[in-house]
């Protein structure tokens, strides 16, 4: 039933971009219609599947370092005070400081390879899901805690047996927030300086007018990223049975 609902969502999009560009006339070469992109992706897929393949690997890269760096500093906060001083003020200036202008910065640091884009990818993804399981950490019942202490048990087993397995459904919203915006990270690296990815062959396409390839990296790259999204909600949903059924139904909102 949902591969059908997903279908015919899908078929709903196509034929209102088919009859936007039919109605209001539009130039090819300012919005071509989903036809002729679809003969630049059958033209061009080797070339799009090489550089679609790069861009996965630094979004996977990106959100297992982001996921994983994120999870160690919200135990960190939540678990030490001397920590939770030091840290949530570079979180706070972490996310005052436009992630899109480090990408410059990064690129001349890093390389124009694979490291300067997991590493942007990581900073975008870093944060949602720092917040979402300091805050699952720190709103812990407190009555659980209260009977844990009674019965003897340290900080330790408190934080492995209690905190973090009623925190995992909040870290399970920030994985999905971050999964969604992971792609951001990776291709703004590639825009800024890159010699492949979908990002750059985007740019190329527009340099050289190619509206309707650049058009077909972009549709490729949408659905790497649905696929990638409802690949994570279901991992979430397999590891984290006991949430409620319609958690993380829906797709987050991006910041």
């Amino acid at each position: 039933m949902k591969a059908l609902r997903a279908l015919a969502i899908g078929a709903g999009m196509l034929l209102a971009w088919q009859a936007v560009v039919s109605l209001t006339g539009v130039a090819h070469y300012i919005l071509p219609g989903p036809v002729r992109v679809a003969r630049a992706f059958a033209a061009n897929a080797d070339v799009l599947f090489a550089h679609a393949f790069v861009t996965g690997t630094e979004i996977a890269l990106g959100l297992l370092l982001g996921c994983l760096l994120g999870c160690v500093s919200a135990i960190l906060v939540a678990s030490f005070p001397p920590a939770r001083r030091w840290l949530l003020p570079v979180l706070v200036v972490s996310q005052a400081i436009p992630v899109f202008a480090l990408a410059p910065v990064l690129v001349l640091w890093l390389g124009y390879g694979l490291l300067s884009k997991v590493a942007m990818a990581t900073l975008i993804i870093y944060f949602p899901v720092t917040a979402a399981f300091f805050d699952g950490l720190r709103r812990t019942e407190p009555g659980w805690l209260d009977l844990a202490r009674t019965m003897g048990g340290s900080r330790f087993r408190i934080l492995r047996h209690i905190r973090i397995p009623a925190a995992l459904p909040a870290l399970s919203s920030g994985i999905r927030v971050a999964t969604a915006v992971a792609p951001i990270g990776a291709v703004v690296g590639e825009w800024v300086g890159s010699s492949a990815g979908l990002g750059y062959f985007m740019l190329q396409a527009n340099g050289r007018l190619q509206i309707d390839t650049m058009f077909a990296a972009l549709l490729l790259l949408a659905l790497m990223s649905v696929a990638l999204y409802f690949s994570v909600d279901a991992l979430l949903r397999l590891a984290l049975p006991w949430q409620a059924e319609d958690a993380g139904s829906t797709l987050p909102e991006s910041p």
